[in-house]
């Protein structure tokens, strides 16, 4: 599962965004007048895990290439100390070649104290090749998706892993720019 987590940061394969291998200060260059894409955020929490889990801003507009920062705020509704993990995913899949985050909260366990808030911050940028991306021409919204589970839920991130095996057995589109 491990690997399967890797790989998939690595190459953006099953809509997961790049975490690893980008030259950042090259690639986050904003595109003069580049086509407007509209980055959407959406969130979830899993069955049993007391938590409220929401985007503070429900969209962002970009162009390829401009970095942008968005933030998920998170409230432990119950009275004990409670450790969470998130998962995310970006549709449409193909996208998740271009969707390229410099800072993320995702994979890391977050301990949240009774009743405690915290703001999490996300920094990405939309990779400027997009816009040769023929799959992806007339694509004008992305969604980055998140969803939050107790750490250490085996139950509940076994079923997560078959989920992913479904979605991640399907073909990555094929890019243009190749």
């Amino acid at each position: 599962r491990v690997f399967k987590i890797k790989f998939c940061q690595k190459t953006g394969f099953g809509g997961t965004a790049k975490t690893e291998d980008v030259d950042y200060k090259e690639r986050a260059k904003p595109v003069e007048n580049g086509r407007v894409f509209k980055i959407k955020f959406n969130s979830d929490v899993a069955r049993g895990l007391q938590w409220k889990f929401t985007p503070v801003q429900r969209e962002v507009k970009v162009v390829p290439g401009e970095a942008a920062l968005a933030f998920f705020s998170v409230t432990n509704n119950s009275d004990e100390a409670i450790t969470g993990v998130s998962a995310y995913n970006v549709q449409p899949d193909a996208a998740g070649n271009y969707f390229n985050k410099i800072q993320c909260f995702c994979f890391e366990e977050q301990r949240l104290q009774p009743h405690e808030t915290v703001d999490m911050p996300v920094f990405f940028f939309v990779d400027p090749d997009i816009l040769n991306d023929k799959v992806l021409g007339i694509c004008d919204t992305i969604t980055l998706s998140y969803t939050f589970f107790k750490s250490g839920d085996e139950e509940q991130m076994k079923q997560f892993q078959e989920m992913a095996d479904k979605v991640w057995t399907y073909p990555q589109p094929a890019s243009s720019s190749n």
